[in-house]
C-alpha cells in the first residue's frame, strides 16, 4: 500500500516473499476500498485476521479430507485382507 519495507530472506525464498507481500498487499487495498476500516494499523490488522481466517479454514477441510482418504484407505485394507483370507481357507 504504497509503502516499501526491506526485508532479510534466503534468495530461493524471495520469488514467494514477494507473492505474498502482493497478496497482502491485494488484501490491504480491497479493505482499505471498502471504507470500513480507517488506519493503516487497522488494516493491517482485519488483513492479517482474514488471510489467518482463510488458512485455518482450508486447513480444517484439509484434515478433514485426509481423515475421509485415512477411513477410505483402512476399510479397503480391511476388504483385501478378508478376501486374502477367505482364499487362504479355499486352498485348504
Amino acid at each position: 500500500m504504497d509503502k516499501d519495507f526491506l526485508v532479510a530472506c534466503p534468495e530461493e525464498d524471495e520469488t514467494s516473499l514477494r507473492s505474498s507481500a502482493q497478496y497482502l498487499d491485494r488484501q490491504m487495498r480491497n479493505i482499505r476500498d471498502s471504507g470500513k476500516v480507517i488506519g493503516m494499523d487497522r488494516i493491517a490488522v482485519m488483513a492479517a485476521l482474514n488471510i489467518t481466517h482463510d488458512l485455518l479454514s482450508n486447513k480444517n477441510l484439509n484434515d478433514d479430507i485426509g481423515q475421509t482418504v485415512n477411513n477410505r484407505i483402512k476399510n479397503i485394507q480391511g476388504k483385501i485382507e478378508a478376501t486374502l483370507h477367505k482364499g487362504k481357507q479355499m486352498e485348504l
